[in-house]
C-alpha cells in the first residue's frame, strides 16, 4: 500500500453535524497529511498513516509534518467522530450498515483481513464511495475478537491450528469447498465470512466422510456440505462452527440463508 502524499480533503456530513476532535503525538521522521486515517503504533503510542493492524485514532484535520523531528514533537490534529465520504473498494447501494476496515491512510474496504476497523456505511454515495460513520469510543468491530483473520479466494483444507481465525471469503466459490478435518481433530471456533456483495460470492463447506454439519433447521447426515445460498448472499453472511460431538461440526452462530447439500 502507498500512503498519502499530499493533502486530501474529506467531506464530513451530519444533521447536526457531529464532529469530536482529538490531538495525538506523531512518531519521528513522518509527515500525516490532511485527510489521512490516522492509526496508534502499539508500541509507543504515537499516531502515523495507518498501517493495516493499527488502531484507528481518527482522521487527520491538518497536515502534520514531523519529517525532520523527534518522537512526539508535533501532534497531529484528529477528527474522531462523525460521517465522512471516503473511497470503499467494492462498496454498492446494499452496503448500508457494513463495517469498513482501512488498509492504509487512504485505503477502505470490507476486508477485516488486514485491516483497521474504521466504522460502518451510513449511506452509499456511488459506486466505490460512501458515507462512513466512525467513533472511535462508541463503535466497536464486529470481529473484534477473532485476532487472526485471513483472505480466502479459492479451495481450503482446515487443520487444527485454524481453531479461533476468521476466514474472509471473497471468491465466487462456485467450485471452490471449503474442507473440514475429521471431527478428531479438534478444529474449534471457526469462523466464515462472505464480504463479497450480494448475489456473488457462494460458500461450500464439505465435512469429512463420517461427519456432519449440525445447525438451525438443518437436518444432519454424513458427509454433505452446508452451502450459502449464492442468490440471496449478503456481504457480511457468516458461519460459526465449533466442536459438536463425535458426529461431527455445529453451526453454533449463522447469518444468511445456508442450506444442507441435498
Amino acid at each position: 500500500m502507498t500512503t498519502l502524499a499530499a493533502n486530501k480533503m474529506r467531506p464530513y456530513e451530519g444533521a447536526p453535524v457531529r464532529i469530536e476532535e482529538n490531538a495525538l503525538p506523531v512518531i519521528a521522521s513522518d509527515i500525516i497529511y490532511e485527510g489521512a486515517a490516522v492509526g496508534v503504533v502499539a508500541a509507543s503510542g504515537h499516531g502515523r498513516p495507518l498501517v493495516g493492524g493499527d488502531l484507528f485514532a481518527g482522521f487527520a484535520n491538518a497536515k502534520a509534518d514531523n519529517s525532520a523531528g523527534a518522537a512526539a514533537a508535533i501532534n497531529v490534529d484528529l477528527k474522531t467522530a462523525g460521517y465522512v465520504q471516503i473511497p470503499v473498494t467494492g462498496a454498492v447501494i446494499t452496503d448500508r450498515g457494513q463495517a469498513v476496515y482501512a488498509q492504509d491512510d487512504d485505503a477502505f474496504s470490507f476486508n477485516p483481513a488486514g485491516g483497521c476497523f474504521i466504522g460502518f456505511v451510513h449511506r452509499f454515495v456511488s459506486a466505490g464511495v460512501a458515507i462512513v460513520h466512525f467513533d472511535i469510543s462508541a463503535l466497536v468491530d464486529p470481529w473484534a475478537s477473532y485476532t487472526v483473520r485471513e483472505l480466502l479466494s479459492g479451495t481450503k483444507t482446515f487443520d487444527a491450528e485454524d481453531t479461533g481465525k476468521l476466514f474472509c471469503v471473497d471468491a465466487d466459490g462456485d467450485n471452490d469447498a471449503l474442507t473440514l478435518p475429521v471431527i478428531a481433530t479438534g478444529l474449534d471456533g471457526i469462523a466464515i465470512l462472505a464480504i463479497g456483495s450480494f448475489g456473488t460470492t457462494a460458500v461450500t463447506i464439505s465435512p469429512a466422510a463420517a461427519d456432519m454439519i449440525l445447525g438451525p433447521d438443518i437436518t444432519g447426515a454424513d458427509d454433505k456440505d452446508l452451502i450459502l445460498t449464492k442468490a440471496t448472499q449478503r456481504r457480511g453472511d457468516f458461519v460459526i462452527l465449533g466442536l459438536g460431538d463425535a458426529d461431527g461440526y455445529t453451526a453454533n452462530r449463522l447469518r444468511g440463508t445456508w442450506a444442507r447439500q441435498a
